[in-house]
């Protein structure tokens, strides 16, 4: 067996699943090196490909790099942290790519590290997502007791403003909190789409459709995604200014949505960038991944450079008895308004029913007539 030097008294198996860790990054500090340092015990290798697509202009060089050193910081991590030389750094002069033959985004940029990976696993890392070391060695157990698994899929919890401060809405609500992110890889196996991430065997299929681990099924084991995309004003700026120019039909006013509702909670109900639907914050009271731990000590104690957002306006809403009254009614009326839907949608499909059996018995009506007359 093997023990992580990193994580005392914890055993792993051995052999340790082979995964590699694949990483799309464009301006990822601060988190780059504690992200890094959170997969290196657990991984086999991370490939990082580092820089924007086509649409990343408004914040990237004009070759196509982060803007805020993190290219220099991902070098000087191979010199200074990886004794056993896991992490490649791919990058290029120029954007990447934008759309695949499907017509989504970073998909080009996801192959580039699904192509080096010589894992028996490729697991799909944010540089703002992080886990706790005891679900990722949950998940690796799994992983060697059952080889068969094809797909590892987990729920978010998403931060906003503070690691304090969780971010729930109708729509997370309604499966947009769920993230594919772990999948065998094999000889002839290729990473087809990154929205939703998607990959296929040697024989096409599509890993979801073979054993997946549900979101469902890991939230049982207690096994969460961390996902600290909201967590600094500047991520949100960076954010909202690439999706506009990514997918300007459903998110063109998205940087107004974060002028109104995270810059300052004008709308405190409308706080989740997927704006169009009702959204709301609560108090967290749970644990955090460690590195993320460590970060945020060293943003706030000046070690590393970082803005926090000012929350007292968070904190006095979170506070307020109304408030906390509004976003319960909110969440129940997630499932009223479900209800609604599917009661409309059944209506809609018995008449589409209806009129097509009306139809019919007419047309064999008529048929019969001009049989008869005949």
């Amino acid at each position: 067996m093997n023990t992580l030097v990193d994580l005392p008294g914890w055993v792993l198996p051995d052999p340790m699943p082979k995964v590699t860790f694949g990483i799309i990054v464009l301006n990822g500090d601060p988190f780059t090196r504690y992200c890094l340092r959170s997969l290196y015990p657990f991984a086999h290798e991370i490939i990082v490909v580092e820089g924007g697509h086509e649409d990343t202009r408004a914040v990237a060089t004009p070759d196509g790099h982060s803007v805020d050193g993190t290219l220099e910081v991902l070098r000087r991590f191979c010199e200074e942290e990886d004794p056993q030389h896991k992490v490649t750094v791919i990058t290029k002069d120029g954007f990447w790519q934008k759309k695949d033959e499907l017509g989504h985004c970073k998909t080009h940029q996801s192959r580039a590290y699904a192509e080096r990976a010589t894992g028996d696993y490729l697991w799909q890392v944010d540089i703002d997502e992080f886990y706790t070391a005891d679900d990722m060695r949950r998940v690796l157990e799994m992983l060697a007791c059952d080889p068969d698994i094809s797909t590892v899929s987990f729920h978010q919890i998403a931060f906003w403003g503070s690691p304090d401060i969780e971010v729930q809405g109708w729509a997370l609500q309604r499966g947009m909190d769920e993230y594919h992110r772990l999948f065998k890889w094999g000889p002839g196996y290729r990473y087809v789409t990154h929205q939703d991430p998607t990959v296929a065997d040697e024989k096409g299929r599509d890993l979801r459709s073979l054993k997946w681990i549900r979101p469902s099924d890991t939230a049982r084991l207690g096994v969460h995604l961390y996902h600290y995309s909201l967590l600094f004003p500047w991520q949100v700026d960076q954010k909202t200014q690439i999706y506009k120019e990514q997918h300007p039909d459903v998110c063109g006013g998205i940087v107004d949505w974060a002028k109104s509702s995270y810059f300052k909670l004008g709308h405190p109900y409308r706080v989740h960038n997927l704006y169009y639907a009702p959204s709301w914050l609560k108090r967290y009271r749970g644990e955090h991944p460690s590195e993320v731990i460590r970060m945020m000590s060293d943003v706030e104690s000046g070690r590393v450079h970082a803005m926090l957002r000012d929350n007292r306006d968070a904190y006095r809403l979170l506070d307020s008895r109304w408030y906390r009254a509004g976003s319960f009614v909110l969440s129940y009326f997630d499932y009223v308004d479900r209800g609604y839907r599917h009661v409309r949608r059944m209506l809609s499909e018995v008449r589409r029913v209806s009129r097509t059996t009306v139809r019919e018995l007419r047309s064999k009506r008529q048929g019969g007539r001009h049989r008869g007359g005949v």
